[in-house]
């Protein structure tokens, strides 16, 4: 028999709901079985180690990180490999078992390289796909990108960078109102690649003509686009009424107003949020300068702003983080916030048949939560990452 883990007592939060006193059994990499009530006191079957007491405790599944660009010191856009695998660590420490390596903007013929060697990892089951944040982006709303390196989202240079992704690229965020945008998404949508509206400067109409091309993302809705109004909506407006998009939000209280939250889950409903970090190598490492791409950061008090021009540079969130401030602060109902970091975006990765539910036969990722929403505990694939106390 395959190694066996035993949980039980938690909360357990299954796509059908919550399950109190419940049981999740491990085997091997794999999910056994999920949320048959059942208490630690149970007898353990022959062989089995007796079942880890959860009393008290929420078991959700592992959280699914569709845009990250680093973290512990290392940066997914330079770096080695060994640094690479130090950045999806941390994140694996603070509950995101999957994790999408994402790129600031950068030359191309670096980007291609950078893609290849990255693709390696996602060959292996180390990240889960490659994300390109530009540099198909508008000038007008670049945030921490390099403005020299910004370039209009040819068809053919886009090609290049899916390409040398090697079957790994799963996103590429655009500014679909600059010219061969809308080419550029028709050819992402064609090839199984998500096009991500960001970083733009678009109308509402070129907003909904984008959509109607096939984007399905809105990268970090609110920020780098402008700003809703009552005369000219823009793309949020668009963005947040249209069923065919999920809107990737930043919850760490500086990116967006509770209200900016609370409005978002209001028109676009629990099935279209993805909670994302979009993180940068200061993630669990701490405050001080780093270099985001070409650009110099520095983080203070857990923020990070570009050194000239005071811009908003990514984040230091981590998904617990993110997970425990909409249950707490933002009132939002557990089930609904597993979707936005779990559920939603293992779906739009296409991943959803091994991860981002609690499902018999699926991995044996999962997070650990104390009564006060604390991380005590991930499992990656079968795997203890942080191993919880039990209670």
């Amino acid at each position: 028999m395959a190694d066996r883990t035993v949980l039980a007592g938690a909360r357990v939060v299954l796509p059908t709901g919550i399950v109190e006193n419940g049981r999740v059994v491990v085997e091997g990499r794999r999910l056994a079985a999920v949320g048959a009530p059942g208490g630690a006191s149970q007898d353990a079957g022959p062989g089995e180690a007796p079942a880890v007491d959860l009393s008290g405790h929420w078991i959700v599944p592992g959280f699914v990180d569709m845009h990250n660009h680093g973290g512990g010191g290392a940066s997914f856009t330079a770096g080695t490999v060994e640094d690479v695998l130090r950045g999806v660590h941390t994140h694996r420490l603070h509950g995101a078992t999957t994790v999408v390596a994402s790129f600031v903007t950068g030359d191309m013929d670096f980007l291609a390289r950078r893609a290849g060697l990255l693709s390696e990892l996602a060959e292996q089951g180390e990240i889960a796909g490659l994300h390109f944040e530009g540099p198909f982006i508008s000038p007008c709303r670049k945030g921490a990108h390099d403005e020299t390196l910004l370039r209009y989202p040819d068809p053919a240079e886009v090609r290049k960078l899916i390409d040398a992704g090697r079957g790994q690229a799963k996103m590429v965020t655009l500014a679909t109102e600059l010219p061969g945008g809308l080419d550029s998404v028709r050819l992402l949508a064609e090839h199984g690649v998500i096009a991500a509206i960001g970083h733009t400067d678009a109308t509402y109409e070129q907003t909904v003509e984008a959509i109607d091309a096939g984007a399905t993302v809105a990268t970090h809705l609110y920020n780098a686009m402008p700003a809703l109004g009552h005369r000219a909506p823009g793309p949020i407006a668009a963005l947040l009424e249209d069923e065919r998009i999920t809107v990737e939000l930043i919850n760490d209280g500086t990116h967006l107003h509770p209200a900016a939250l609370e409005l978002a889950f209001r028109h676009a409903g629990r099935d279209r949020v993805a909670f994302i970090t979009d993180a940068m190598d200061a993630a669990g490492f701490g405050d001080g300068r780093y270099m985001l791409g070409t650009l110099e950061v520095e983080v203070k008090d857990s923020v990070a702003r570009l050194v000239e021009g005071d811009s908003i540079a990514g984040s230091t969130l981590t998904l617990d983080r993110a997970f425990k401030r909409a249950v707490t602060v933002d009132r939002l109902p557990v089930e609904s916030v597993v979707r936005a970091v779990s559920v939603n975006p293992a779906r739009l990765l296409g991943v959803d048949d091994r991860v981002g539910s609690l499902e018999t036969g699926k991995d044996a990722d999962l997070v650990v939560l104390d009564g006060e929403f604390e991380l005590v505990g991930v499992m990656r694939k079968g795997a203890w990452v942080v191993e919880p106390k039990p209670a």
